[in-house]
């Protein structure tokens, strides 16, 4: 191997070593930034911050407006304090007699408990003893005389508390942000099998009850106040028991259900009871009410699984007091749990569910009941957020490795399949077992994780393609090039050693043609021949290693591979020998115009095939995309025998071997410099279709017989071989047989029986 060989290949290996480099940087690149941003997600997802709750939230909305809950006619209704109600009877507050009216007929009437969804913490002002408190008068024996009178009246609030001591009767409570000085009578007791949910409930700031007159005479009391985790205009769920920091409360509808059992405590689960998974911190688990046993978040709330409003539900409250309705009323009450509540608007008790309806605040509870009756339940299980924390980091390192091993495409699928599963079993958990399972967080992040990867390889395969284009765009024909673009793997840049076809032209007689021009129209020859044979070069998927000159070097086979790399080559010489002719043809240079001396261009061509080594050569900063080899030395060679051999085109004979069907006459064995035995050389003439032609396979028999004759010692016989051949052959090849007639007359054929090499004629 020569020097220039070593240095060459040694720079390929240096070259190969940087591609890797840029490869693994690459990779290196997209899988750093992936795992960033995968650990961000992560940890932004075990955080949990509000915005990422109300996006889960919409999500289980999704899933309870695709299956609502059977309504299945429970035994709870509603009586309606409606625009028609308040039409027929007054605006609201109504005097409490009213109430204590309604609520004697609902108890005759059979009702099971008798909920009201309002808060009755202020005395009745429509009451004749607080009427005579606001009256004022001139004349004192008047002003005597009226507020006895109103005083000796009954007093309204009083009335009420009378008809609740005879009923069932469930009063409200709310949640309020200003302490009022005194707390509900507790009803209902409290009994805790693990961790006490005093000490870790978040304790009220303060509760407003109703008077105390009529809350000593109800069966129970219960807030009326919806989560305040729900603050977001949808509600969601309703807690069932909560805390004011000493003692445990129950809600309207927990109470409810209390009193229309007739239970006397409430039990409370938490962590730490017996069969209750402890997860490290405090949780209230479920709550037990009578016989129904209700699982609940953390923070002792309820999950409301809505069914839509139905009119079926609801009383209006002017039906209850018409005798000639009430034993149409009767079956419709009898044996239900009733709330009272209020769907006028103008009375501000309007809610929005997770179905996406607007509803009277007290037809949430009456869902809420209904729901612990029929047992169906949906629930957040505690492991929840670590499950969805784990399988976000999960999916994101599944599609991170398999980036690499399946690409943009392949891992869009694979992550579609993914967040296929993830909806399907989130799905299949609600719908089957109740279980609110967030798929959205995960597929999120999987996709943002991909989107990044696909992003930043993206760019960095955008800035490859510049690469290419600006490294072999004028080299390549643009077909490679978009070949090189869209398929990068099949660039090898650094060196690489394969099987090659090499290519390389030379004007012949170039300076009696430079002699005659300037130097400004030597560089416009230039251009105007290498333009066009360098653009036959390329629609023959060529590359163009470099112009020497007025020579051409081009290679095949590289950077792309091509297994029929000579029969390229081949075919490129002949097109750059007709482009050629046509260029002379047509005067294109201009020589004859201007009666120059040398009037047309000749070529040679010579075409090697063999192993050679292709890559960048040079340093880091400077390099070329070129080929070495002694492959490429005997390419060089052959074409600088063109002139010798009187053809235009010369291929070796393992370009020969490759491509057998064209159209070939061998140029006899020709020595070539740095080489010790001389080479067979093989002019090539025309391609499959001409070699099919009679003519030439006539030519080529009888041209093979004069080397045969020549070889073996037949000087006459040979002789006469050629001059056939010469009036077989086309006129373009005079030339080519003028050679073997000098050869052939200066040659001693006895003293040398082998075929004369041309350096001898």
């Amino acid at each position: 191997m020569d020097d220039a060989t070593r240095d060459g290949m040694e720079g390929a290996l240096k070259g190969m070593a940087a591609v890797w480099k840029h490869i693994l940087s690459k990779r290196a690149l997209i899988a750093v930034t992936s795992v960033t941003l995968l650990t961000v997600l992560t940890l932004l997802r075990a955080a949990d911050p509000e915005f990422l709750a109300s996006v889960r939230e919409l999500t289980f909305d999704s899933y309870q407006r695709l299956a609502p809950r059977d309504y299945g006619d429970p035994p709870v209704r509603i009586v309606d304090i409606d625009e028609e109600t308040l039409n027929a009877f007054g605006q609201w507050p109504w005097p409490r007699t009213r109430l204590a009216e309604m609520t004697r007929i609902l108890n005759e009437l059979g009702a099971a408990a008798i909920a009201f969804d309002v808060i009755f913490s202020e005395p009745d002002r429509s009451s004749p003893p607080n009427i005579a408190k606001t009256i004022q008068f001139e004349n004192k024996v008047h002003e005597e005389f009226i507020i006895g009178t109103l005083s000796s009246l009954a007093d309204n609030d009083a009335a009420f508390a009378e008809a609740i001591a005879e009923a069932p009767v469930v009063l409200g409570f709310a949640t309020v942000g200003k302490a009022t000085g005194r707390a509900p009578q507790p009803k209902a007791s409290f009994a805790h099998a693990g961790t006490d949910p005093v000490t870790f409930l978040k304790p009220e700031p303060a509760l407003l009850p109703a008077l105390d007159m009529l809350e000593a005479r109800a069966s129970g009391t219960g807030s009326v106040s919806l989560s305040s985790a729900d603050t977001r205009g949808i509600v969601r769920r309703i807690p069932l028991i909560l805390s004011d920091g000493e003692r445990l409360y129950p809600s309207l509808a927990a109470e409810t259900l209390r009193v229309a059992q007739g239970a006397s405590s409430i039990i409370v689960r938490s962590t730490g009871a017996s069969g209750q998974v402890d997860s490290g911190a405090d949780a209230v688990t479920a709550v037990k009410i009578g016989a129904y046993e209700v699982p609940t978040t953390a923070d002792g709330e309820f999950w409301v699984r809505y069914d839509t409003d139905r009119p079926e539900r609801y009383l209006s409250a002017r039906h209850l007091f018409d005798p000639a309705l009430r034993d149409q009323v009767r079956p419709w009450v009898e044996g239900q749990i009733v709330l009272v509540g209020t769907s006028a608007v103008g009375l501000l008790d309007i809610r929005a569910t997770a179905l996406g309806q607007v509803v009277p605040g007290v037809s949430i509870h009456a869902q809420a009941l209904e729901q612990i009756l029929q047992e169906v339940y949906i629930s957040r299980p505690d492991w929840a957020d670590g499950a969805e924390t784990l399988v976000t980091f999960v999916v994101g390192s599944l599609v991170i490795f398999a980036f690499p091993a399946l690409g943009s495409i392949g891992t869009a699928l694979l992550g579609a399949a993914i967040a296929t599963l993830l909806m399907g079993g989130s799905a299949l958990l609600f719908f089957e077992e109740g279980l609110l399972i967030d798929p959205v967080y995960p597929n999120i992040a999987a996709f943002l994780v991909f989107a990044t990867a696909t992003a930043i390889l993206y760019v960095i395969t955008e800035r490859e393609k510049r690469f290419v284009r600006q490294a072999f765009g004028q080299y390549l024909s643009p077909h490679l090039v978009n070949q090189l673009e869209s398929s990068p793997e099949q660039l090898v840049l650094g060196g690489d050693l394969r099987d090659m076809t090499i290519l390389f032209m030379d004007v012949r007689g170039f300076t009696p043609i430079s002699e005659q021009l300037t130097p400004q129209e030597l560089v416009s020859f230039l251009n105007t021949l290498l333009s066009p044979l360098s653009d036959v070069i390329l629609s023959k998927d060529g590359t163009i290693d470099k112009y020497i000159g007025d020579s051409i070097m081009a290679f095949w086979n590289a950077p792309l591979l091509q297994t029929d790399h000579p029969r390229l080559a081949c075919r490129a010489g002949l097109a750059m020998l007709e482009r050629l002719d046509a260029l002379n043809r047509d005067d294109g240079f201009g020589f004859r115009a201007r009666g120059f001396k040398v009037q047309s261009v000749q070529i040679g061509i010579g075409i090697n095939t063999g192993e050679a080594c292709v890559g960048n050569m040079g340093s880091d900063q400077r390099f070329n995309y070129s080929v070495i080899g002694d492959a490429v030395n005997v390419a060089s060679r052959i074409e600088s025998s063109c002139k010798e051999a009187g053809a235009d085109l010369l291929v070796s004979a393992a370009t020969r071997d490759a491509v057998p069907d064209f159209a070939y006459l061998e140029a006899r064995e020709i020595p070539l410099k740095g080489k010790s035995e001389p080479v067979r050389l093989f002019a090539l003439i025309g391609d499959e279709t001409l070699a099919a032609q009679p003519p030439f396979q006539e030519l080529s028999h009888t041209h093979q017989a004069m080397i045969d004759a020549w070889r073996e010692g037949r000087a006459e016989d040979a002789r006469a071989h050629l001059d056939t051949c010469r009036t077989l052959a086309p006129e373009r090849l005079t030339g080519f047989y003028g050679q073997f007639a000098r050869a052939f007359a200066t040659t001693d054929v006895d003293r040398s029986p082998a075929l004369a090499p041309l350096a001898e004629t």
